[in-house]
């Protein structure tokens, strides 16, 4: 298959420079446990694999596989799909992806999953990337937040602000 459709190459990199911060709610903690918020930062890789493309009247729809590895405070790696979809008119694309996170944080192992959702329209550009709810595993169980993706001179880089119960 050939790379990544040049529209969603030019989302991400302008969803994410400069940093846009994600919906800026205070994570959720479950009823009755009291938590603290800290923020993991770093950089990670990623490799993203075209499975499928559907070229349409006004639109094209694509598919990905995302590969991460996250070095720093959070030691993982990232497994995801990413649903594209481009306009005819240039400058207007999303994205919507899933994944999976696998690794430590901070020294705790475990899992979570991110939903992200970016949109490019002219020169607007958001992007939000969440914690699924209740999706955290192992000494992770019950983390919420967001992250936050910079790329500065062809890198990535995250900063993750989350929470944990404390029991």
């Amino acid at each position: 298959m050939s790379s990544p459709p040049l529209f969603v190459l030019a989302l991400l990199a302008t969803l994410a420079l400069p940093p846009i911060a994600a919906a800026q709610t205070a994570p959720a903690s479950p009823p009755g446990a009291t938590a603290m918020t800290h923020h993991a930062k770093g950089p990670f890789d990623v490799k993203m694999a075209p499975q499928d493309q559907d070229v349409g009247e006004g639109s094209t729809l694509g598919r990905m596989s995302l590969d991460k590895t996250f070095h720093g405070d959070l030691e993982a790696t990232g497994k995801g799909q990413m649903l594209t979809a481009s306009a005819d008119t240039p400058g207007s694309a999303v994205y919507v992806a899933v994944e999976r996170v696998t690794g430590t944080l901070h020294g705790k192992a475990g899992s979570f999953a991110l939903v992200h959702k970016g949109i490019m329209r002219g020169a607007e550009r958001k992007l939000s990337v969440e914690i699924v709810p209740d999706s955290g595993s192992g000494a992770l169980k019950g983390i919420a937040g967001s992250l936050t993706i910079e790329i500065v001179d062809g890198k990535h880089l995250y900063d993750l602000q989350y929470t944990l119960p404390v029991h």
